[in-house]
């Protein structure tokens, strides 16, 4: 039981030496890359660079020993950094040391948050955001984040908004004080960049870019030339404090704190399920990821850490570095310490702009127009989800357009399900085999006395009322020679209270006007619903069967029944699936 919580029991006694070479170069990778990303992504949340320092340590070393995905790479990433500030961006804050104070509350509220749901095993409530929901919402997330660099690539002052048509016209208005310089920095280095991914792409070329800005920056005084500088960066090691966060702003908070949470693990969850896929000697435990993920958070909140969640690009370079446990997170959060404690006065000469082309760099794969493009063809309700959730998000908000997307989404699942596919059967000649005789009108025989009608969904109250309008009206399509009907109730795998009582109401009128009641093909749940509410004194046990031949066979005066037909008929409480 207790390596269920704390798995790194289960995988460091048996850690083998072998394993630590290709740690350690991952560790040692993923630890530089961490730096001129973690300084990015804190920009784009608002915070100072040194915030994104912070968040590279203690997230880290938590989830090395708590986590059950042993490529995952934890820190801070763009999509929820932009949540971040879209949160905080909202309340009416009166200093920069405010803002700072309930980031880092923010990040306690998302770790106790994702404690809770995984300790509750409550990990599946993810599911409730859809692939089209989060595709839509991540992609237009990603060129917020993008538009929002163009204030450090053109070197201009840019009013913080997550709404793109905002971004635009404060841009297009500051054009007059563009820089010239900032901007062929700033494409140079997003140029470099698709460069080294194309010609070296085993070396990190985002390290390469920023070693250049600071040294081009430093020695050919390229801030005389309007380039603005990361500035001073705090040297040494985030002390331990502890958040705070004002009951007014708790509950202000609470539905970013929770909208995070379960962004940042979808995000995670899906990243250590990908890359699980590559290696077999270990199983991602969805609950246990909520935990260790919370558990960082919190942790990483005592010591200055905003929130946190597993990073793609590091993940996968993590992944091709040779990592196999958590050592390499280890080895990694030791790299970002060494250079929070000794090497951070270089980082003053950092140029923004070049943060701002890593950052636009590493978005651009988060707009994923493949996937829409398949739902276009293929799923076209899924595709107006997807478009509809892209939309709110880039025009209304960050947090109105993941809320409204769930929201539409939910609302697409009731509609499906108060309409199921239903079908109209007849019998395959020649065989015991009953078809949709819409699909197949040429190999079915269609009986004017028989009404044989497959329903694919569960009957519940949202429903019912279509499938009673749906039945009266195929039964007066075939009066007055139809004699009996029969329900294929295979698909069928509940009944509710309410459905169960307009049953009853519908199959005595039916009945009144001559028609029998046959029930086909019930699996074990729906029968067990029919005999514990009335129904089965209105259907009788005599007309329930095992599949719709026999039900046919029955009414055409075949009354030989096999035993297991008496069984199942004299059950309350079948067994036979």
């Amino acid at each position: 039981m207790i390596k269920r919580y704390l798995p790194f029991l289960e995988w460091l006694p048996n850690y083998q030496k072998n394993s630590f070479k290709g740690d350690l170069a991952a560790g040692i990778t993923v630890g530089i890359l961490l730096i001129p990303q973690g300084m990015a992504y804190a920009l784009i949340a608002g915070l100072p660079p040194v915030y994104g320092l912070y968040a590279a340590l203690m997230p880290q070393l938590v989830y090395a020993f708590l986590g059950t995905s042993r490529q995952l790479a934890v820190g801070p990433v763009a999509l929820d950094s932009l949540l971040v500030a879209s949160g905080l961006g909202a309340l009416s804050l009166q200093s920069p040391e405010e803002y700072i104070l309930l980031a880092i509350a923010l990040s306690l509220m998302v770790g106790l948050l994702q404690i809770v749901i995984g300790f509750l095993r409550l990990g599946f409530v993810v599911a409730f955001l859809s692939k089209p929901v989060i595709s839509g919402f991540t992609s237009a997330a990603a060129i917020i984040i993008g538009f929002s660099q163009l204030k450090h690539l053109l070197g201009i002052a840019i009013p913080q908004s997550n709404r793109i048509h905002e971004v635009v016209f404060s841009t297009v208005d500051a054009l007059d004080q563009l820089n010239t310089f900032s901007l062929m920095v700033g494409l140079g280095a997003l140029g470099a960049l698709y460069i080294f991914k194309k010609i070296i792409p085993k070396v990190p070329g985002v390290i390469l870019i920023v070693v250049i800005g600071i040294f081009g920056s430093k020695f050919l005084n390229w801030e005389a030339k309007g380039i603005t500088l990361v500035g001073n960066i705090p040297q040494g090691l985030p002390h331990f404090q502890m958040p705070q966060v004002g009951l007014e702003h708790l509950t202000e908070l609470f539905p970013f704190a929770l909208t995070l949470a379960l962004v940042a693990f979808m995000e995670a969850i899906s990243l250590g399920k990908a890359f699980q896929d590559k290696h077999n000697d270990y199983e991602i435990n969805p609950n246990q990821e909520l935990i260790a993920l919370g558990a960082g958070n919190v942790v990483g909140s005592f010591f200055q850490s905003y929130p946190t969640t597993g990073g793609f690009s590091r993940t996968a370079v993590n992944d091709q570095a040779g990592a196999k446990s958590g050592i390499a997170l280890v080895i990694s959060a030791l790299v970002v310490g060494l250079i929070l404690l000794f090497l951070t006065p270089w980082f003053y000469y950092l140029p923004q702009t070049i943060l701002a082309a890593i950052i636009i760099k590493a978005v651009v794969r988060l707009i994923d127009l493949a996937y829409a493009k398949k739902l276009m063809h293929n799923h076209l309700e899924e595709f107006f989800i997807l478009s509809f959730t892209f939309l709110a998000t880039l025009f209304l908000g960050i947090k109105e357009g993941i809320l409204l997307g769930v929201l539409f989404s939910l609302l697409h699942l009731v509609y499906r399900t108060s309409k199921p596919h239903f079908a109209i059967l007849g019998k395959v000649k020649n065989t015991p085999y009953y078809r949709n005789v819409e699909r197949f009108p040429d190999l079915v025989d269609v009986r004017k006395e028989l009404l044989i009608l497959r329903f694919d969904g569960q009957l519940y109250f949202g429903n019912i009322h279509y499938f009673k309008n749906l039945v009266l009206e195929e039964t007066e399509k075939r009066n007055p020679a139809l004699k009996a009907f029969v329900l294929n109730a295979e698909a069928i795998h509940y009944i509710d209270a309410t459905a169960a009582d307009q049953l009853i109401g519908l199959f005595e009128t039916l009945q009144q006007r001559g028609i029998r009641i046959l029930i086909a093909g019930a699996i074990g749940p729906t029968r067990d619903r029919i005999f514990k509410s009335k129904l089965i004194d209105v259907i009788k046990p005599k007309n329930l069967f095992i599949n719709t031949e026999d039900a046919v066979l029955h009414f055409d005066g075949n009354k030989d029944k096999s035993p297991l037909k008496k069984n199942i008929r004299r059950q309350n409480n079948s067994t036979i699936e």
